[in-house]
């Protein structure tokens, strides 16, 4: 068998043997997107950023609690007398200096605020579930940003493959130029034209590897660690909808987005009924208890108590508390509106997602046919190359075809993955439940729990 037989079935089998699995070491894309879950700065901000949504919750209650206050106040004061009496030691004005003191506690209670604090409550527990629905939209996006990430690497790497496979085909087609060249069977012609190609070749690997550096480091940003033994992963399989009917039913059902729009809805609904309630009486108790004290010439010590009820009937604020109402309900109808668009969204998403996969997978098959074929007629035309019946330009156009096809099936592949959990993640399905990830999965609501019915600390739940 002839060196460029050789190599041309050795580019054959390469992209084989270059998708087998690797060391033990290897990452998984399971792997790499509990990675994800776990490491991703962005990821643990948004569960940070919940957390402080939920403690909304224990300040709407703070409305209906009883409030208490420690208060000490001390009084100086001195009352001179023009008109003293006669005495032993002459006349003069008489002073007489008092310092008063006095300590204590009041305490007030709301007993009824028109429904306000009750409807702000609510509210506030809505938007801790809409919170919780843009978490989870976040988690989705995040372990997706790891598929993509996983994806890119795994072509970039087939990618530098090809081209570093090809700028060795190219050398021997040099090396074979030069050859003929020397026995008077060639021409400079073909040697320059053999050159030219290298050096393409060259500069085209330099960009490969580049855009692999590139996509290594996106990865490491996203998984939180250095890529190890990446392989080319499958298009997703678990949890996928059969049909697109089905996908898009999933989503109108599961897509956070759309539930995080619905919550919206709910807590805006009460942000209307809190408004409306300022235009209702409210009633309060208040409670004092002091102790007062005198030094002076008449000294004394008492301590005073007192209850005291208080209605308030608002009657005209300025007009303040009717376009709080009207804003309030406008913002309840954008609300709504906001639903509609979310799902109008999700569908489109999803019939691109399933678009894409589709044209996807009808590539890899097509692409794997363009391979197939570009080999047959490059080996073709090394042969006829060999009796003179081609030139070396033949030869590299034909080796020009075939890289382009191995190169659309590294990119087809990619696609094929992407789009597979994008679809995923559209319906919302692509979570760490759904995939099996081998990973602690976050729990928002026994933070929620944790802190809704808290009346006193200061300490966060994890002890800050």
């Amino acid at each position: 068998m002839s060196i460029l037989r050789r190599l041309a079935f050795a580019l054959t089998v390469a992209p084989v043997l270059f998708v087998l699995p690797q060391a033990a070491g290897a990452e998984t894309l399971a792997g790499a997107m509990a990675k994800a879950y776990k490491n991703n700065p962005d990821l643990n901000a948004a569960r940070a950023m919940l957390r402080a949504v939920d403690e909304n919750v224990t300040i709407a209650k703070a409305g209906m609690r009883p409030r208490v206050n420690g208060v000490a106040e001390a009084e100086a004061s001195r009352v001179t007398l023009d008109k003293a009496p006669v005495s032993l030691f002459g006349t003069g004005p008489r002073r007489s200096d008092v310092t008063t003191t006095s300590f204590g506690i009041t305490i007030t209670q709301q007993i009824f605020d028109g429904f306000q604090t009750l409807n702000r409550v609510k509210a506030a527990e809505a938007n801790v579930l809409a919170n919780r629905e843009s978490l989870r939209a976040n988690e989705i996006s995040i372990l997706l940003a790891a598929v993509e990430s996983y994806a890119n690497i795994a072509r970039d790497q087939q990618v530098v493959a090809i081209r570093k496979q090809n700028l060795a085909f190219l050398r021997e087609q040099l090396n074979a130029a030069n050859a003929r060249l020397d026995v008077g069977e060639g021409t400079r012609t073909d040697v320059s034209i053999a050159e030219a190609e290298l050096a393409a070749a060259q500069a085209l690997l330099t960009t490969a590897v580049s855009q692999l550096k590139q996509s290594e480091a996106a990865y490491v940003q996203i998984v939180g660690e250095a890529p190890q033994g990446i392989k080319q992963p499958a298009p997703a399989s678990r949890a996928m909808p059969r049909t697109l009917d089905q996908a898009v039913a999933a989503g109108m059902r599961e897509n956070p987005t759309i539930l995080a729009a619905q919550r919206g809805v709910d807590a805006a609904g009460y942000n209307v009924k809190a408004a409306e309630g300022s235009m209702l009486p409210g009633v309060s108790l208040q409670g004092d208890l002091y102790k007062m004290g005198h030094d002076s010439n008449d000294s004394g010590n008492n301590v005073t108590g007192s209850i005291s009820a208080r209605l308030v009937v608002p009657i005209y604020q300025g007009g303040a508390e009717y376009g709080q109402i009207r804003q309030a309900k406008e913002r309840l109808g954008e609300s709504r509106l906001l639903v509609d668009s979310a799902r109008l969204e999700v569908q489109r998403t999803i019939i691109a997602a399933h678009a894409q996969y589709e044209a996807a997978r009808a590539a890899i098959s097509a692409n794997q046919a363009q391979i197939s074929a570009a080999r047959m007629a490059l080996d073709g035309v090394i042969e006829e190359r060999n009796v003179g019946q081609r030139t070396t330009l033949d030869v590299l156009n034909a080796q020009q075809s075939v890289l382009d096809a191995r190169e659309n099936l590294v990119a087809s592949q990619r696609a094929a993955v992407v789009a597979s959990y994008s679809l995923l993640a559209a319906t919302g399905q692509l979570t760490v439940r759904s995939q099996g990830l081998q990973v602690a999965e976050y729990r928002a609501e026994e933070h929620y729990e944790a802190v809704k019915d808290k009346w006193f600390g200061l300490r966060t739940v994890d002890g800050r």
